[in-house]
């Protein structure tokens, strides 16, 4: 469904072009769930916003690279074009639902209006429509819920109000940026079942972007483990738990609170260092000055993703 080859975004800054997206290649299948998990700052959002053709301009530029959407490519589309997909093809759930929900508006305007938009539906279908959507994503009192304003919901609501937005139109794909971002573990749960269930239904693809490794890979098909701007470790579900490659998943997953086998609690672990500035990344491998691992290669040539096992891909010259 979905087929991206070097796609590389870049940001103007005062000091230099950040490299926010830098030489991504993936896919996704039809009813795939992808996760994509990294820290902060590695180009997780960037590549979501890269995709649906919204990084913020004129300070970004996609510079280089395909997005093949059922044949298309994204990139070559007007924008008109664009305007068309987004929503109906494509539709992405953002991280904060206060900063993309118009505070004026009743909830059920704002879903009535991509309906109109896309679907071309009558007043009366759309509000029916809205409220059938509502009770979908688990909205209680949906009837009466689609006279609030967003601030009149408590952030559980407001999250399933995107999710219905999102689903409105039935997209071939949705992109959720850290959709459980500021909920309670109780809700947070509920979420992420609500999307699986909906991808399963309405037989959607879904690429879930989370700082979460442990509850990307409860859920997801396949996980990407992104850093810098690149992809580190593309691999099966239970893959990236049971036998991790390279060094950065590694300490991912040892930085996750644990017990030890005395049932004692044990000191946090947590990765040296930090993310290297976009704007000027080192030689070589990127991971290289956080890597207990690192060899002298590491610091004058970049690896590139190679299969390591069958469907498990990683850059890494630990592995070459």
């Amino acid at each position: 469904m979905l087929l991206i080859e070097g796609l590389a975004t870049y940001l103007e800054a005062k000091e230099g072009w950040l490299k926010a997206v830098d030489g991504v290649d993936l896919t996704v299948g039809k009813g795939e769930l992808l996760g994509i998990v990294g820290e902060s700052g590695c180009g997780k959002t960037m590549l979501a916003l890269t995709i649906l053709r919204l990084v913020p301009k004129p300070i970004a530029k996609i510079v280089a690279g395909h997005i093949i959407f059922q044949g298309m490519d994204l990139l070559k589309l007007s924008e008109e074009e664009m305007r068309r997909l987004r929503g109906k093809e494509i539709s992405m759930i953002f991280q904060e639902p206060m900063t993309f929900l118009n505070p004026v508006l009743k909830i059920g305007e704002q879903i009535a209006e991509v309906l109109r938009f896309h679907l071309d539906m009558s007043p009366k279908e759309s509000r029916e429509r809205t409220i059938e959507l509502l009770k979908l994503v688990g909205v209680p009192a949906a009837e009466r819920r689609i006279h609030q304003y967003p601030h009149q919901l408590s952030g559980g609501l407001r999250q399933r109000v995107l999710i219905a937005m999102a689903v409105a139109c039935n997209p071939q794909l949705i992109l959720a940026d850290e959709p459980t971002t500021a909920l309670d573990v109780t809700i947070q749960a509920q979420i992420l079942a609500l999307l699986d269930r909906l991808r399963r239904d309405l037989r959607t693809a879904l690429i879930l972007i989370s700082h979460d490794l442990g509850l990307v890979a409860e859920i997801s098909d396949r996980v990407l483990v992104m850093y810098a701007g690149k992809i580190l470790e593309d691999c099966p579900a239970g893959a990236i738990l049971s036998q991790p490659y390279h060094p950065y998943t590694e300490g991912l997953l040892n930085s996750l609170p644990g017990y030890s086998v005395e049932g004692q609690i044990e000191r946090l672990k947590t990765i040296p260092g930090h993310v290297p500035p976009l704007h000027n990344l080192p030689v070589g491998c990127r991971f290289q000055e956080r890597c207990s691992y690192k060899m002298d290669i590491c610091e004058k040539v970049e690896p590139t993703l190679k299969e390591k096992d069958k469907g498990h891909l990683v850059r890494c010259w630990k592995y070459e």
